[in-house]
């Protein structure tokens, strides 16, 4: 009796993961703001773009590294920075970290991560970016960057879009308590915790004055438009992810994809273009290539990998983009990475 290959794309990898997690979990993971759209959005967009095969190109052998922010990365697929890996498995970011270190890709860290930042960098020798928030005490935000740059950390990432709570349904109506990370300091008496999240009366000033207090490059998340990317280049910052943080913050805005190509142009070069935002398919990693983006990040697969098979199943799940990447190259006539160019795609007329 032959063995089951086990999931063989990302999509059963979703499915097998929520059987396996208590359903309120699953909710936070899937989720989205109000109807969710945005979340559909950011995968279905990607259909809107065809891939242009190319024949008779050597293709015997592919090179999937790129580099980021200055240094190489063996493929060009990151895992993004999500709170609470031990929703999905209690070895929770160190089975996540192991899995993105043995890939030859960066993990960036959540501010909500279950598992301080120190012991996480000590759990494998691969790369690490911490991401946290324009906080209201900007001490504490002079703490983590110490921290950071002393565990080893490459990069800080600011997520931009997270100043207001969002109306996540799925949670409301499983009364679902989201706790925050292990890295926050504990309250004093009397005190209430520090405020999770980003300063609402945050500007770019903020964003200046973290650039200036670090070494670290800085990473500025949740850019949606060209304006903003055009900001975040006068701000100092040294990578923006294109992000609408996966359709969970605010509804009704188009896919990250559908933006990329207005965030390239207004940063005119000064800065590198990263995307994260309904990535399934290696196809979509090409495309996402194709229309600017240095790489990408994946989010929720990576709970996904968790659930099913801890560290294997995070490793299996970048394995399997490997694969698609591999394939989709090939078939366009692309041995290398950095050969992925506008060209490589086109836009799809409706059916």
């Amino acid at each position: 009796m032959s063995r089951s290959p086990g999931p063989i794309n990302l999509f059963e990898f979703e499915a097998l993961a929520r059987k396996r997690l208590p359903k309120k979990e699953y909710d936070y993971i899937a989720g989205g703001a109000t109807d969710e759209l945005s979340v559909e959005r950011n995968r279905r967009a990607y259909e809107s773009w065809a891939l242009r095969p190319r024949v008779l190109r050597n293709v015997s052998a592919l090179d999937l590294s790129t580099t980021v922010l200055g240094k190489k990365v063996s493929l060009p697929v990151l895992l993004a920075p999500c709170g609470g890996h031990k929703k999905a498995h209690p070895e929770g970011e160190i089975a996540t970290y192991r899995a993105a270190a043995a890939a030859g890709t960066i993990l960036a860290v959540s501010a909500n991560a279950s598992t301080s930042f120190e012991a996480l960098a000590r759990a494998a020798a691969g790369r690490l970016w911490l991401q946290f928030y324009p906080f209201r005490d900007r001490e504490m935000t002079k703490s983590w960057l110490r921290r950071a740059q002393e565990a080893g950390y490459e990069a800080v990432c600011i997520t931009l879009d997270s100043v207001w709570p969002s109306k996540r349904e799925r949670n409301i109506r499983n009364n679902y308590k989201q706790l925050r990370g292990v890295n926050y300091p504990k309250a004093a008496p009397g005190k209430s915790p520090v405020r999770g999240g980003g300063d609402p009366a945050a500007t770019w000033k903020d964003l200046e004055w973290i650039k200036s207090q670090t070494e670290l490059p800085v990473v500025a998340k949740g850019i949606m438009t060209g304006e903003d990317a055009e900001l975040c280049a006068e701000a100092g910052a040294d990578a923006i992810i294109v992000s609408n943080h996966g359709g969970r913050h605010l509804d009704n805005t188009l896919a990250t994809v559908e933006v990329l190509s207005e965030a390239v142009a207004a940063a005119k070069g000064r800065v590198e273009i990263l995307l994260d935002g309904g990535v399934r398919r290696g196809a979509d990693v090409v495309k996402a290539l194709a229309l600017g983006a240095r790489a990408v990040f994946i989010g929720r697969p990576l709970f996904w990998g968790l659930a099913v098979d801890g560290q294997q199943g995070v490793a299996r799940v970048l394995e399997i983009l490997r694969e698609e990447i591999e394939i989709t190259m090939a078939k366009c006539g692309r041995s290398t990475v950095a050969s992925i160019d506008s060209t490589v795609v086109v836009k799809a007329p409706p059916l």
